[in-house]
């Protein structure tokens, strides 16, 4: 059988091959997010599907690609589109990417979501800064056996956001003039949205936003000692807190903050 570190040499190996060098950064950008990526000069796109070890992203809204380039003068490895749990992947899957950008030499991760806003204060199309999670999805990336060439058996999530980086971002959306909502993001496993009751048990637990994704990311990142910076994109009130929920409305939302978002997180790259 084929252990996780032969897979990640094979994969990374391919990705080498396709021209992909120096990474500083990867970048994960969630639904209706991905066209970020489209800003990355001279870009490298390699299709998931031609990828060894890679699943294919079946989510409307994912490109399902890695664009590889510079952006804001880093050298950032994106994915648009990323793995999800509810879509029948093991969390080793979902994982994996974080795992192959580490294998290329990044140090960081920007993670990106589309999320239900929780906090009765905010407004769909607000940006939320990420300050620290809540993993509910019923399972953990790092159950199993545990290669201590990839991070300890027990990784301190004391910062699971990082706190530099999180400054960095707050200074330039006061710059920029771009309402940047702070809090904490809670996982859970989807794909059905969340039960008013389930929403409301989120917000006496300290949530802000709830999603179906970046938790697993975020975990495997710091398991491996990469610094994370995680934004929010506010797409709808949850589950109790207006008429009913849709995919659709997610993607709109976005469509409407794009410009925001891409200059957020463009300007803050650029600064760090």
């Amino acid at each position: 059988m084929t252990t996780l570190s032969e897979k990640l040499q094979q994969t990374a190996a391919y990705i080498k091959e396709q021209g992909v060098t120096d990474v500083d950064f990867g970048l994960i950008l969630g639904s209706g997010l991905g066209e970020l990526a489209n800003e990355i000069s001279e870009p490298i796109i390699i299709k998931y599907e031609n990828i060894p070890n890679f699943p294919v992203s079946t989510v409307v809204g994912h490109a399902g690609q890695l664009v590889y380039g510079e952006l804001a003068g880093k050298k950032v490895l994106a994915m648009q589109g990323r793995f999800h749990y509810y879509e029948g992947n093991t969390m080793e899957i979902v994982t994996f990417p974080v795992r192959v950008m580490k294998a290329l030499g990044a140090h960081s991760l920007v993670v990106t979501n589309a999320a239900g806003g929780v906090n009765t204060s905010f407004t769909p199309g607000n940006l939320m800064l990420i300050t620290d999670q809540i993993n509910f999805m019923g399972a953990n990336p790092l159950i199993g056996a545990n290669d201590e060439n990839l991070g300890p058996r027990f990784p301190d999530m004391s910062e699971a956001f990082d706190k530099e980086y999180g400054k960095v971002a707050r200074s330039v959306a006061t710059e920029l003039k771009i309402t940047l909502q702070q809090g904490v993001y809670m996982g859970f496993s989807g794909p059905t949205y969340e039960t008013p009751a389930e929403v409301r048990m989120a917000r006496l637990m300290g949530a802000d936003a709830v999603g179906m994704s970046t938790v697993p990311e975020v975990i495997v990142a710091r398991h491996m000692g990469m610094r994370v910076l995680g934004v929010t994109c506010v797409t709808n009130l949850a589950a109790g807190m207006q008429a009913t929920l849709n995919h659709k409305e997610v993607v709109e939302t976005t469509e409407r903050v794009k410009a925001d978002f891409k200059s957020l997180i463009k300007q803050t790259l650029a600064n760090l």
